[in-house]
């Protein structure tokens, strides 16, 4: 396990249920709101520090999290994606990389086609029962409550 988190040199993550504890907040006026975990937001941007890319796909649109992946500095985030996969490999193949160079994280259904490609599979502690199975990685922590920070520390420490 140690040399799959070692070799990571892209690293993508679900939104809803991973950044987030899978919530949706929408007020009576139509207005949505999010919770993310601002120590997960420090562990994205000591991965960018260290040259990791990131790469965030969410099959929800959301200006929420448009701004805080806009405040984190990730320039390669998808939202309103159905098709997670194709996106994911374009970018593995923009950036001349292998699936076995990448790790994903994800905690539900639309997230298996992903896990099921990359080197090294993570769930997060929230996810469901089918997506666990199938991962090489499940955090202690979380999805919005420092799951995130959680994967960061584990690939920081070990670079």
């Amino acid at each position: 396990m140690i040399n799959k988190i070692r070799d990571i040199k892209l690293i993508g993550f679900d939104v809803d249920g991973v950044f987030t504890d899978g919530k949706i907040y929408i007020s009576e006026e139509g207005k949505e709101s999010k919770v993310f975990h601002t120590q997960d937001g420090q562990g994205i941007r000591q991965l960018i520090d260290h040259g990791i890319k990131i790469l965030v796909i969410s099959g929800r649109d959301s200006n929420a999290t448009k701004k805080r992946m806009q405040e984190l500095g990730i320039t390669d985030f998808f939202l309103g994606c159905k098709e997670k996969r194709s996106i994911f490999q374009e970018k593995v193949s923009e950036y001349n990389f292998t699936l076995s160079d990448c790790a994903f994280v994800g905690d539900d259904i639309p997230d298996k086609d992903i896990l099921e490609i990359v080197g090294f599979p993570i769930a997060v502690s929230n996810a469901r029962e089918s997506i666990k199975k199938i991962c090489a990685y499940i955090t202690k922590n979380s999805g919005g409550n420092g799951a995130i920070r959680e994967i960061t520390d584990l690939i920081i420490n070990q670079k």
